[in-house]
């Protein structure tokens, strides 16, 4: 994969609240993705990702992290991969997070960080370092546990399966690792066997929480990037969606209630975690500074 770079002034963004999971900053440090799921909101024309198929790496990423971590009065506890997924295949090579991550726990940060690869198993041990001083919250996005249709909607990423192995791997090195479900996909993705199969599978693999959004987002270049996917890989589906929502950027799934009936019940029998708020105090509890993350 050859490899481009763009300009940056800043890598760390302060969070409007603190609401997502907790965290007060964002950082990505590649911009686009190559998993090439075709529900990804992050082709939406108000990104300005014109490539966005095609990774970047942002230049002098890590010398910018290290002077702003070195800048802030208190710890950060900071989001990865809201834009960019961190553990891309160029992360491979580069190593660019696992060298974040040093820098976040030398500067004893927090970081909660999604991915759909199971390269994050590489990092655990800093994780697991990471956590003995700071909240650590590692989340896999599962959307479902069929791997054909997966491979379908996600056509780049790591298999599911491979996605929970990684997420065992955290959870054996006693990192607060979970699933992300979402998004749902309406008409897919949206059955109580789909939505229970993953929580068994996340609380097989030693999840401590799961995180669901039932229903998917929609609009201008995303819409119609999604819609020429059905059109191809799944004929008829688009006049569905077109008669359910319209021009709608919220597309809940019209079996949302039936869902998150069935979803609670089946985390509460696991027990695991689904409330935000339950998942957030549980990562921070540990902490005697925990009101430094979360203020």
């Amino acid at each position: 994969m050859a490899l481009q770079t763009i300009p940056a002034k800043h890598i760390l963004t302060r969070n409007r609240s603190t609401e997502w999971f907790g965290t007060d900053h964002t950082m990505n440090l590649y911009r686009g993705c190559s998993h090439g799921c075709i529900y990804c909101d992050s082709r939406s024309q108000c990104y300005g990702d014109e490539s966005f198929d095609t990774v970047k790496v942002k230049e002098n990423a890590l010398t910018l992290l290290r002077d702003e971590l070195r800048r802030k009065t208190r710890p950060a506890f900071i989001a990865m991969g809201s834009m960019s997924d961190p553990y891309n295949p160029l992360e491979g090579e580069l190593e660019l997070t696992r060298k974040a991550l040093m820098l976040i726990e030398a500067y004893e940060c927090g970081v909660a960080v999604c991915t759909k690869s199971d390269l994050i198993a590489r990092d655990g041990d800093l994780y697991a370092h990471i956590a003995q001083r700071a909240p650590v919250i590692c989340k896999l996005t599962v959307t479902t546990t069929d791997e054909a249709l997966c491979a379908k909607v996600e056509p780049n990423a790591p298999s599911a399966a491979r996605r929970l192995k990684a997420l065992e791997s955290l959870a054996q090195k006693g990192v607060f690792a979970g699933v992300v479900l979402m998004p749902v996909l309406p008409f897919l993705e949206d059955s109580v066997e789909n939505v229970c199969s993953v929580v068994n599978a996340a609380a097989d693999a030693g999840a401590r929480f799961v995180y669901p959004a039932f229903g998917m987002t929609l609009r201008d270049r995303q819409r119609e990037y999604y819609y020429a996917c059905l059109d191809r890989l799944f004929p008829g589906l688009r006049r569905q969606y077109e008669g359910q929502y319209g021009d709608r950027y919220q597309c809940t799934s019209p079996r949302a209630r039936e869902l998150w009936a069935a979803f609670s019940e089946a985390c509460k029998e696991k027990g695991l975690f689904y409330d935000m708020g339950h998942i957030v105090r549980a990562a921070k509890g540990p902490y005697d500074t925990q009101r430094t993350f979360f203020d």
